[in-house]
C-alpha cells in the first residue's frame, strides 16, 4: 500500500498550437484528416468495457458535406441503458474506493495521451464530424480537455484537503464519498471538451457514469473512450451509450438508482429533465443531483468611449466562430448612436474577408452548422428578419444546404430592442445589433439586463472606468462569465470557471473545484480521543 503523502503536479494550461504553414502539426493534421476522410468507422456502444453492436445503425456526416460520411454507431435503446447501469454498478464498490491518487493518476495519463498520441486524432475528428476549423479544434478537443484532465486532479486535491477544525482532545474530519448512485452524463455536439469533462468529473470523484453523447458528434466520443481505457479507466466506470435522447433519457432518469445527472444542451431539454426528476422525487435512493449548463443570449455592450477596433474585432470573432455554435457566443449586442457609423463601417468591411467552407482548406474562418435541424431553426429566423419591417439585414442573410449546412454570418440591425432576435437564442452565426442613444447608457444597461431570460455571459467594451464599474452593477445578475474589453467566448480551465445562471442553468462552474463538490456527498467524522464517563455535568455539583 503506497503510504506517501501525494500531490498532484501544479497544473499549467495546454499551449494552443498555431497550425501556421510550414509547421509540424500543420503537417500531422493533414496527414490524419487524409486518414479519417479514407474509411469509414464502425463505433459500437462501449458497456462493462466491452464493444456492443446491436445493427440499429445511423450515419455520421460532415456537417459541411453531408453526402459524406465518416461512418455509423449503433444506437442503444432502454435494453442497452439498464446493461450500462448495472455495469455502472458493478464498478462503483471498487471504483470508489480505490484510493483517490490512483484515480487522479488515470486521469493526468489521459491529458498527456492526448497531448501527444492522440492530438491530432480528436483534433481531426473534430474537425470532420463538428465542422470546426483547425484553431477551433485545438483550442476544444486538445487544450481544454487537456487541461479539464489536468486540472481536475488539483481541484479534487483542495476538495479532500477542505478539512474541518479540531479542538483539545478531539480530531475532526471529513471523508468526500461518491454519490449514492450511478450519474448520467449528457453531453453536447459542440464541444469534444465539455463532451470529455462532463463524464470524467464525477468519475475522477469516485462515481461510474452513464454517458449519452450528442447524436451529431458521437465520433470523437469514441476516441475519448479509447484514450481513457488506454490511461487505464477500468472497465464499467465509463460506458457510453449513443442514442435518440428521448429514448435514452428516459430509461435512465427512471432508474431507482439515479445519482446524478451532469448535462449541457438546450434549456428546454435541461427543465425537462428537472421535471421528469422531480414529478416523482420519492423513488430514488436519494436525491440526484443535478448540474446543468444550457443556453445564452450572450450580448456585447459598447460605451461611447470603448476602442472601437477591439470592440469589432470581439463582435466578429464573438459572434461568428463556430458559427455561433457556442453557449456563449454574442448573439446581441448594444452600440451607441454617436459611434454606430464607425462601427458598423468598420465590422462589415471585416466580415467581407471572412471566408466559409470546407474545414480541410485552412484558409477558412467557417465552415457548416450541425445538421438540418439547426440549418432550418437558424434560417427561420433570418427568414423572419428579412420579412419584418422592424429588423433590417446589414450583412449575411444567405443560406445553402446543397453541400453542408452553411449559413453566412448575418448581421440584423432591430430598431425595437425586444424583437425577436434580440432576445431568443438562435445559436448560430447570426449577430443582432441595438444602436441606443448615448445619452441612455444606465437605461440601456437596465435593458439588457431583464430582456434575456439567460444569464450566461456578456461583455463590456469601455475605457471610461467608471462606465464600466456602473456596467458591472447594473449587469451584476446578467452573466456567470462576465469579460471587460474582450469577447464572451474562450473561458480557459482554472482561468475563467464558466457557468451561468438563470435560465443558462445550475452555475456550477466547470473548469473549478465549485462543480466537483457537486459529485461527492460529505461525511464528517469526529473522534474522541477520552470520552466522558459519566453523565454528570459540573453544574449539577451541590453547594
Amino acid at each position: 500500500m503506497f503510504n506517501g503523502i501525494f500531490q498532484v503536479p501544479q497544473p499549467v494550461n495546454e499551449p494552443a498550437l498555431d497550425y501556421a504553414p510550414g509547421s509540424p502539426e500543420r503537417a500531422e493534421l493533414k496527414t490524419k484528416l487524409d486518414e479519417m476522410l479514407g474509411r469509414q468507422v464502425d463505433v459500437p456502444m462501449i458497456i462493462g468495457g466491452q464493444e456492443v453492436r446491436n445493427g440499429t445503425l445511423a450515419e455520421m456526416v460532415y456537417p459541411h458535406d453531408h453526402r459524406h460520411s465518416l461512418g455509423k454507431y449503433h444506437q442503444g435503446n432502454a435494453l442497452f441503458v439498464e446493461q450500462a447501469i448495472q455495469a455502472a454498478n458493478d464498478a462503483r464498490e471498487q471504483w470508489g474506493r480505490m484510493p483517490w491518487d490512483s484515480r487522479a493518476i488515470v486521469f493526468l495519463k489521459a491529458a498527456e495521451l492526448l497531448a501527444g498520441k492522440y492530438r491530432q486524432t480528436l483534433n481531426a475528428a473534430t474537425m470532420l464530424n463538428m465542422s470546426k476549423t483547425p484553431h477551433q479544434a485545438e483550442v476544444d478537443s486538445a487544450c481544454e480537455l487537456i487541461d479539464f484532465w489536468r486540472f481536475n486532479p488539483h481541484f479534487m486535491q483542495e476538495v479532500y484537503g477542505d478539512q474541518p477544525l479540531s479542538s483539545s482532545g478531539v480530531m475532526n474530519y471529513m471523508e468526500h464519498r461518491p454519490l449514492d448512485g450511478f450519474v448520467l452524463a449528457i453531453t453536447p455536439f459542440n464541444f469534444t471538451s465539455i463532451a470529455g469533462n462532463l463524464p470524467t468529473a464525477p468519475a475522477l470523484m469516485g462515481n461510474t457514469v452513464v454517458w449519452k453523447p450528442a447524436s451529431a458528434s458521437v465520433l470523437p466520443a469514441y476516441y475519448i473512450m479509447q484514450i481513457l481505457a488506454e490511461a487505464g479507466l477500468p472497465p464499467g466506470v465509463i460506458n457510453m451509450v449513443p442514442g435518440p435522447g428521448p429514448i435514452i433519457g428516459p430509461a435512465a432518469l427512471g432508474n431507482v438508482g439515479l445519482g446524478g445527472i451532469h448535462f449541457t444542451g438546450s434549456t428546454k431539454v435541461f427543465s425537462t429533465i428537472y421535471l421528469e426528476v422531480g414529478s416523482d422525487i420519492r423513488k430514488y435512493v436519494a436525491y440526484p443531483r443535478i448540474v446543468g449548463e444550457t443556453g445564452g443570449k450572450d450580448f456585447i455592450f459598447a460605451h461611447v468611449s470603448c476602442d472601437i477596433d477591439a470592440l469589432v474585432t470581439a463582435l466578429v470573432r464573438g459572434a461568428f466562430e463556430y458559427q455561433g455554435q457556442k453557449c456563449s457566443a454574442a448573439s446581441r449586442a448594444y452600440i451607441p448612436d454617436s459611434i454606430w457609423p464607425q462601427v458598423k463601417d468598420r465590422m462589415l468591411a471585416e466580415m467581407a474577408d471572412i471566408k466559409m467552407g470546407d474545414v480541410y482548406d485552412f484558409t477558412n474562418f467557417m465552415g457548416a452548422v450541425i445538421d438540418r435541424n439547426a440549418f432550418a431553426t437558424i434560417s427561420g429566423y433570418i427568414d423572419y428578419a428579412k420579412s419584418s419591417p422592424d429588423l433590417e439585414i446589414l450583412a449575411g442573410g444567405g443560406c445553402d444546404d446543397s453541400t453542408g449546412y452553411f449559413i453566412e454570418p448575418t448581421v440584423i440591425l432591430a430598431k425595437d430592442p425586444q424583437a425577436k432576435p434580440m432576445v431568443e437564442e438562435i445559436f448560430g452565426p447570426v449577430l443582432t445589433v441595438y444602436v441606443y442613444p448615448e445619452g441612455e447608457y444606465e437605461e440601456t444597461l437596465e435593458l439588457c439586463d431583464r430582456s434575456s431570460p439567460y444569464a450566461l455571459t456578456g461583455a463590456i467594451f469601455a475605457l471610461d472606468r467608471s462606465a464600466i464599474v456602473r456596467a458591472m452593477d447594473a449587469l451584476r445578475h446578467a452573466a456567470g462569465n462576465f469579460y471587460i474589453n474582450d469577447k464572451p467566448t474562450g473561458a480557459v480551465v482554472g482561468q475563467q470557471p464558466f457557468g451561468g445562471s438563470r435560465a443558462s442553468g445550475t452555475n456550477d462552474k466547470a473548469g473549478s473545484w465549485l462543480n466537483l463538490e457537486r459529485w461527492v456527498t460529505p461525511r464528517t467524522i469526529k473522534e474522541t480521543f477520552l470520552p466522558p464517563t459519566n453523565f454528570r455535568y459540573p453544574y449539577m455539583a451541590e453547594e
